[in-house]
Formats: C-alpha cells, sequence, structure tokens
C-alpha cells in the first residue's frame, strides 16, 4: 500500500496504548504491547508491526484473545518452566516467558520456556533480543498456520516458522538472526499483488502446486532453499513446529487456527525460549568482546557483507527520524478504532 504519511513512534505508542486500555488491558501490558509494535515497525519488519494492532483489536472484541488472561506457569525443573497463557495476547506472553528463561539462566545456567494456549507473538527477534540484553544468549522458536508447502509437496502444511538467535555484543546491541523457514514472506506476496509485480521463480506455488509467479494465484510459499535445497526449510520448519505445538500441547501443521479467518476461534499457538548464562562455559568472560570483534571484522571483509540484524538497524535510524509510514488502509483502521474505542488520533507528522 502507498505510504501517504508518517507518524512519530512514541506518538503512535501512546494512541496504540489507549486503545489497548480502553480494551481492558493493564496499563504495563497495554505499554508493553504497544512499544513492541512500534519498535517493529522501527526496524521496517512492517508486516509484524503498527499493522497488525487492528487485528489485535479485532480479536480482543471477539473474544479469542483476553486482555486479562489466567496464566499459570510451573516450573517443572531447574532450568525448564510452563506457561500456559489462558488465550492471551502472544506478545505480552513471550515477553513473560522469554524474562522467565533470563531468570532460569542466571539460576540454572540455562533456561528453557514453553509456552502454550497463546496468540501471534509478532516479531520473534525481540525476545531473543531481550535475553541478549541481560549478557545471555537468546534462542526463540514460534509456528503459525498453515502457509508453506513440505519440499516436493504442493499445498500449505506448514507455518513460516521462524527462528531467532541473539548473542550479547559489547559497545552495541545484540548481534541477532532473525528468520522465516520460508524462501520468502508471505507479506512480499502481499506487497506484489498491491503494486501488480510477479514474483521471482521457485518461491511460490500456486493451487495445482506448480510454480507460480502471478501473486493471485499463490496458495503456498515454497521452503527456504526453492526447490534444489528446500528440504532444509522444510526440515527446520517441521521441527519448530514440534517445538512449538506438540510439546507445549498445542495443534500443528494444518490444524491450526488460521489468523486472519474466524476471528472468534482461539489461535492455541505455541512459542519456545531459550537463555544460556555464556559465564558458564571456557569463552564466556570475553564473548561479548569477541562477538563485537567478529562482527567488525566482517565488515572489513572484501564486499563489505551486512551482519544479521544491520537492515534493521539502519531502518530504525532512518524512521527515527522521519517517522513510521502508514498506509492508507492502515490510517483507516485507526480512525475506525479511534472512533469505536473513543481514542484521539495522533498527530501526523507529514502528508505524502
Amino acid at each position: 500500500m502507498r505510504e501517504t504519511l508518517r507518524i512519530a513512534a512514541s506518538d503512535w505508542e501512546t494512541w496504540a496504548a489507549a486503545c489497548l486500555r480502553a480494551q481492558g488491558f493493564t496499563e504495563d501490558d497495554a505499554l508493553l504491547l504497544a512499544h513492541s509494535l512500534a519498535q517493529t515497525s522501527l526496524w521496517g519488519i512492517d508486516s509484524h508491526g503498527i499493522a497488525r494492532l487492528p487485528h489485535y483489536l479485532a480479536r480482543v472484541a471477539r473474544g479469542s484473545i483476553l486482555p486479562r488472561p489466567d496464566v499459570t506457569v510451573r516450573r517443572t525443573a531447574a532450568g525448564t518452566a510452563q506457561l500456559h497463557g489462558g488465550r492471551g495476547h502472544g506478545i505480552v506472553l513471550a515477553h513473560r516467558a522469554c524474562s522467565l528463561a533470563a531468570e532460569l539462566a542466571a539460576e540454572a545456567g540455562i533456561g528453557a520456556v514453553g509456552v502454550g494456549d497463546s496468540s501471534h507473538c509478532g516479531a520473534i527477534g525481540l525476545y531473543s533480543r531481550a535475553i541478549a540484553r541481560r549478557g545471555l544468549i537468546g534462542m526463540a522458536f514460534t509456528h503459525s498456520d498453515a502457509i508453506a508447502a513440505p519440499h516436493g509437496g504442493k499445498r500449505a502444511f506448514l507455518g513460516t516458522n521462524p527462528l531467532s538467535f541473539a548473542f550479547p555484543q559489547a559497545g552495541g546491541e545484540p548481534l541477532c538472526l532473525d528468520m522465516a523457514t520460508t524462501s520468502i514472506a508471505w507479506n512480499r506476496v502481499m506487497n506484489a499483488r498491491r503494486d501488480g509485480e510477479p514474483l521471482p521463480g521457485g518461491v511460490a506455488l500456486d493451487g495445482d502446486g506448480t510454480d507460480c509467479a502471478d501473486p493471485a494465484a499463490v496458495r503456498a510459499l515454497r521452503p527456504l532453499g526453492g526447490p534444489a535445497y528446500g528440504y532444509k526449510g522444510y526440515g527446520l520448519a517441521l521441527m519448530i513446529d514440534l517445538l512449538c505445538g506438540p510439546l507445549n500441547g498445542n495443534p500443528c501443521g494444518p490444524r491450526i487456527p488460521p489468523m486472519y479467518e474466524d476471528l472468534e476461534r482461539p489461535r492455541e499457538l505455541g512459542a519456545f525460549f531459550i537463555a544460556i548464562d555464556p559465564a558458564r562455559f571456557a569463552g564466556g568472560a570475553v564473548l561479548a568482546a569477541a562477538v563485537a570483534a567478529m562482527a567488525a571484522e566482517l565488515r572489513g571483509e572484501p564486499g563489505g557483507p551486512r551482519l544479521p540484524g544491520d537492515p534493521e538497524a539502519q531502518a530504525q535510524a532512518e524512521r527515527s527520524r522521519h517517522g513510521l509510514p502508514v498506509p492508507d488502509a492502515l490510517w483507516k483502521d485507526m480512525g475506525a478504532w479511534s472512533a469505536r474505542l473513543n481514542v484521539r488520533l495522533p498527530e501526523r507528522l507529514a502528508q505524502r
């Protein structure tokens, strides 16, 4: 969608938090959720940023996401725990789970927390970074409804099932990898439909399971690696689905309720978080410095390779100066929710 205006991230957060409070979220949870979405958009990850709030508000209004869920946490061993989300918001629950994983790691050296009965938890890199900012190594995984075909298959069976790893870095933000296990993000298909542009070959399938460049005809994504090497992304997606689904008592594969259909139906999604204390290992005392040194060495290599997280940092620098882009359709959604919840819209920074 064409960018029509921009809004300061802080102004958007204020508006979003007010909407969430009006729906019954606590002050802390409303601020956490609003900040997480604004931060994701600052990173340039528009598919998981501020554009998702109207959908979340609609699910809360329909009852499939509860603003004040009955969350239960059970510590199952020195370094493990299970969090039952009670149909709460996935972003709020994921922050709580990754914080618990970090606490367990501080005590036992490693912490692993599974999440059940949750909902969409946004950009998975939010949580690995949060763990790494505590000086720990963070790992985060989640799954989604069927959107990707298995390698050799013809129809959607698995989700985009992303993973994220983050390491603390001396003198800077954590070094973070945040990636899906599909060849491209579904958002790229949506953008291509909007812009009337073809997709590259080898990334998507039509309803007959054949290679498809027409975004309007796409019914499934290929796994990471494409036609020849898609067994890699497919294998990763399958393992992540098992880790987040059955291990936590959640459904998996095509049994996961879809995100944008049946808004009254809870998603029953899972997630999994691991935190590792570097101090328990031989290189722990100098790990953050070693990460920074390796990053600097990589950037000095011929060709100037970029590191995981560099595009997000560049986008944040630009959007911190000029504001978050708000497409026309999103602005209309924001206006409708403002009227419904009696919340004042944020000020526009610039008209495009």
